[in-house]
């Protein structure tokens, strides 16, 4: 039996399109085990999807100015003793990481012990941690076509791996949960596993306007639930949800998230009509506008600039993505770039000959 190792953290963009590989690697005869961080949020999502789950240490690459700095690299080192540990343990045929810091001792430790290592980068350019580990990589995996050109010739562009559970969806399980009726369009609402305190405050701000032609799903991030706002008829709001995640997709005709590289492809690849809002430059490298704009560029997604946007904007746009949602969706249904399960599974066999 060949033996593969996951890894991945930090977000849940991270560990679910590792998640989403499990059902064809098992059917493939892999025995999996997954290297996260010792405690992270990603220890949840692995053990509830049934896998052996090992924790080691970790710290966090920072593009500013912390005290922990100073710390954290022996906590990095510490993490690449413990994965070069489990690794001889284990003797695994290849490593597959999606990203995040955790990743970054377990793919240098692989490297050591002479293992093939899959990278898949979800973003238009590669973040920190996977800068650092396509040094390592064999093969460098990616979403967008204009991200070859960071890559060199460890480049497959697969597109991303999807969960096939999120294409089950049942769009009266979601509308029971909401207490929404079924004769009047829905708009969810998604910041991602975190929430996005922003986006919340936009869309709470427009919602009297939008509650008289929508009906509005909001999951808006643990502990970002308006009590206020509880009650209020055709809003339903959630902190979190997971195994529902489908049925709300299947509920939903027009979506407001962010723009983190492994929705917008959830999104895409279910044919969603969608009003992107990216994280800004102010918070974060970027890369969320640079997915946006790619997205908004092959008509599947509308963008707004969360530091401009007024609850005015948001409204007109919401009203724009769904009176005209037959051309988002026509551009995301002749899309490639979705889907790269299959892909990426192929190519793990033939590395791991």
């Amino acid at each position: 039996m060949k033996k593969i190792i996951l890894t991945g953290g930090g977000t849940a963009g991270h560990v679910t399109p590792n998640i989403a590989l499990v059902p064809q690697l098992k059917e493939a005869g892999y025995q999996i085990k997954y290297i996260g961080s010792k405690g992270g949020m990603e220890t949840e999502l692995v053990q509830k999807a049934g896998l052996d789950y090992v924790g080691i240490s970790s710290g966090k690459l920072r593009r500013y100015f912390s005290w922990k700095n100073f710390s954290d690299p022996f906590k990095v080192l510490k993490g690449y003793f413990q994965a070069k540990k489990i690794i001889k343990k284990y003797k695994p045929d290849i490593v597959f990481s999606k990203g995040g810091f955790v990743t970054v001792p377990v793919v240098y430790a692989a490297a050591k012990y002479h293992i093939p290592v899959i990278i898949h980068e979800s973003d238009m350019t590669p973040g920190l941690a996977n800068r650092l580990a396509i040094k390592k990589a064999t093969r460098v995996c990616h979403n967008f076509p204009e991200t070859a050109k960071y890559l060199g010739e460890k480049a497959v562009h697969t597109g991303s791996p999807i969960r096939s559970e999120l294409f089950t969806g049942n769009k009266i399980t979601a509308l029971d949960m909401c207490d929404f009726t079924a004769n009047k369009p829905v708009i969810m609402v998604t910041g991602g596993s975190l929430g996005a305190e922003h986006v919340n405050q936009l869309v709470r701000l427009a919602l009297p306007e939008l509650l008289k032609d929508f009906q509005v799903a909001h999951l808006c991030g643990k502990g970002k639930l308006d009590e206020s706002l509880k009650g209020t008829k055709g809003y339903a709001q959630f902190e979190y949800i997971s195994d529902e995640m489908k049925d709300f997709f299947a509920m939903a005709d027009v979506i407001i998230s962010r723009a983190g590289a492994n929705s917008i492809c959830e999104i895409a690849a279910l044919n969603k009509p969608n009003i992107l809002i990216p994280l800004s430059a102010n918070a974060s490298r970027g890369d969320q506008i640079l997915n946006a704009k790619s997205y908004q560029a092959q008509g599947f997604s509308e963008v707004l600039d969360e530091d401009t946007a007024t609850k005015d904007d948001l409204i007109a746009t919401v009203h724009k993505v769904y009176d005209n949602r037959s051309s988002y969706i026509d551009a995301m249904a002749q899309s490639t770039g979705t889907g790269g399960v299959e892909r990426i599974v192929a190519l793990i066999k033939e590395l791991s000959k």
